[in-house]
């Protein structure tokens, strides 16, 4: 990661350990970007509060959302019970999921949830002075970066290849992967082993993943949808025949497939425009109405390299998890993480 990037999460953090302190929290950094087993947390923190003392592993977040909630509940999950978020700003409705779910937390305007044997801190509904200053993410995360970010991570052995031919199976153009990898070099996501050609390797997978998966469901997914429509059930969509449309299952329905687990409560499916004859087939409605309110969001597939012989008719697992994330529902963010151990994290250990 770069200084720029460390810069902010430092500074971040110190501003919600100067808010606890009008708390009456005493919060403490007894070490900043600590190892812990695989997954590395950007700092340990020691917590006083009424004679009681509690050690964090924290993780720093920029703008929490409902889209961005799911993936960073999982890197939470990673580093154990005694985690604690860290971010700009907490609503009162995330702090109320916060507080649900009990994961520890603190903001910068002094919102916080501390609960841990008999300490107890819950403030929330505390404003900020001031609007969070807007996140100035590199090339590799904007639109068309995220697109070849992901052709990478499902396929971390393309970084070798030719500029042309990564471009190619992330559906960019050329010059992108010009800027792309340059980026990503200087963030110390890619290096060359003994700068050597043909020896480039990608580093730090796991953040790196984490953090496409954040920056995805804010910058990129949104531009995907290409439209939300209305069926009369859902019944039968195991046997809708998306590959005569050049259609592909992804959100819920594939990850119903990929792990016999989750019940599609929406059918998300991935092509390149609106399958017509499929829409017309199904009875797909912009509107609900009478008979018409089970939900069918069609997507843009914005990536050219085949998926998983053994599911042809899904996009890859990687975009299952980013998408059952990004719903921000307790029962997707449950099989998302099912999903991450099956069929992620192998392919990034083995890259």
């Amino acid at each position: 990661m770069d200084k720029t990037t460390l810069g902010t999460e430092h500074a971040l953090l110190d501003a919600a350990i100067e808010a606890a302190q009008g708390l009456g929290v005493a919060v403490e950094i007894v070490q900043r970007n600590p190892q812990l087993g695989r997954t590395r947390a950007d700092a340990l923190v020691r917590v006083t509060h009424g004679g009681q003392e509690v050690l964090y592993a924290v993780e720093v977040r920029r703008t929490l959302h409902p889209a961005t909630l799911g993936a960073a509940l999982q890197q939470l999950e990673r580093l154990g019970q005694q985690a604690m978020l860290v971010t700009d700003y907490v609503t009162p409705p995330l702090a109320d999921e916060l507080k649900a779910r009990h994961i520890a937390f603190l903001d910068t305007a002094g919102n916080a949830y501390l609960e841990q044997g008999p300490l107890l801190v819950w403030v929330k509904g505390q404003k900020l002075a001031a609007k969070p200053a807007a996140m100035t993410a590199g090339r590799a995360f904007q639109p068309t970066g995220l697109q070849v970010l992901f052709t990478l991570l499902c396929n971390p052995q393309a970084v070798n290849r030719p500029y042309r031919e990564l471009a190619e199976m992330a559906g960019v153009a050329h010059g992108t992967v010009g800027w792309v990898i340059p980026d990503l070099q200087q963030l110390g996501y890619v290096r060359d082993l003994k700068g050597k050609r043909g020896t480039r390797r990608l580093f730090e997978l796991e953040r790196l993943l984490d953090e496409w998966v954040t920056t995805y469901a804010r910058v990129l997914r949104p531009r995907t949808l290409l439209g939300r429509y209305y069926v009369p059930t859902l019944e039968g969509w195991k046997d809708w025949p998306l590959a005569e449309y050049g259609a592909l299952w992804g959100g819920e329905p594939a990850a119903a497939v990929l792990t016999d687990y989750l019940r599609p409560g929406v059918l998300t499916l991935y092509a390149d425009k609106l399958p017509g004859l499929l829409a017309a087939r199904q009875k797909f409605m912009k509107e609900p109405a009478p008979g018409h309110t089970a939900v069918v969001e069609v997507r843009k597939r914005f990536w050219n390299f085949p998926g998983d012989p053994r599911h042809n008719n899904l996009v890859p697992p990687l975009l299952v998890y980013a998408d059952l994330l990004a719903t921000g529902d307790a029962r997707c963010i449950e099989t998302a993480k099912m999903i991450y151990d099956a069929y992620v994290a192998r392919p990034l250990t083995e890259g």
